[in-house]
């Protein structure tokens, strides 16, 4: 059992809303991911410390980013729980080639509506969508997405990146940059 210390009687009265509102939910989505009752289990009790830590940054108003947040939070404990169970296939980020764009992505991006782009997002791979939600719905530094997803800083940076880049060739590719947007 884990002693949790709350700053405020709004923070643990917070917490335990989250706790009660949405464990089911983050059981089921660690559950999704490891196929394991015990492993999903563990994810989840990993992820609830997690938003302990960042309790700060759950907005109970708005249900929509919270259960994205914490489905983000559960998701990634249940991955390094995989990781772990797998680490003989594990990639090494050094070995990855970033090529500089200049700023094609800002080009493409600003040429395209919201309804657009998040369309596109949410088609991007989760290991990409995450850290890119992070940093800009949530505007969280590199250093916290870091933290929260359990990789390296640098790591979180090539994922943004990747994600911008892959976000301007969809939509480009989509046909929805200014001067050749669909009918």
């Amino acid at each position: 059992m884990i002693f949790l210390a709350f700053n405020t009687h709004e923070d643990k009265k917070k917490f335990e809303y989250i706790y009660n509102q949405y464990n089911r939910l983050l059981l089921y989505k660690a559950y999704e991911v490891l196929r394991d009752q015990s492993l999903a289990e563990d994810a989840v009790s990993e992820a609830f410390i997690r938003i302990y830590k960042n309790l700060n940054k759950v907005n109970t108003d708005d249900a929509g980013k919270t259960v994205a947040f914490l489905v983000i939070i559960a998701r990634n404990c249940a991955l390094t729980i995989l990781s772990k169970q797998r680490r003989d296939s594990s990639a090494n980020i050094d070995d990855l080639d970033l090529v500089s764009q200049d700023d094609v992505e800002g080009a493409v991006i600003s040429s395209c509506t919201a309804n657009e782009i998040m369309t596109v997002i949410g088609n991007l791979k989760d290991n990409l969508k995450e850290p890119f939600l992070l940093k800009f719905a949530y505007n969280m530094s590199h250093k916290e997405i870091a933290e929260l997803l359990n990789l390296s800083e640098s790591n979180v940076t090539v994922r943004i990146h990747r994600a911008k880049a892959k976000i301007a060739k969809l939509l480009k590719e989509g046909g929805f940059t200014g001067e050749h947007r669909s009918k």
